[in-house]
């Protein structure tokens, strides 16, 4: 049965000012699946042309504090003891850090880990 379920595309921005962004990640929440997970990718060789000064080991660092809320770990502090809809809504409010979110889009799912997979490889890998 079809369930509905959000997502967002989670996007580097290295330097604000030039308005470019790097697809890193994507975000489903699926409530009535109790379904709250991220997957991330990094491709350096893209980052390093987009900003050659940037330091990846703090973007690494980021996008890993980022997976920790999502996936509720305690070392992920206070956000990641929060209901998942309460981690998700944070994850995929406008920020002006380095790691953003899309705006965030809808659908339906009967299987959220074969969507994510779908979104993942279609909008970042």
């Amino acid at each position: 049965m079809a369930r509905p379920f959000a997502y967002a595309v989670l996007r580097l921005v290295p330097r604000i000012e030039r308005g470019e962004r790097l697809n890193v990640g994507v975000v489903l929440f699926c409530r009535q699946c109790d379904y709250l997970h991220l997957r991330t990718q990094l491709d350096e060789s893209r980052l390093k042309a987009l900003a050659p000064d940037i330091d990846v080991a703090s973007v690494r660092s980021h996008l890993a504090a980022v997976e920790r809320v999502v996936a509720g770990d305690a070392e992920g502090g206070a956000l990641a003891r929060m209901p998942q809809s309460e981690r998700f809504g944070w994850v995929v409010a406008p920020s002006s850090t380095v790691i953003q979110p899309s705006e965030v889009h809808t659908g339906l799912t009967d299987d959220p880990d074969a969507t994510l997979e779908r979104l993942f490889h279609g909008l970042v890998a």
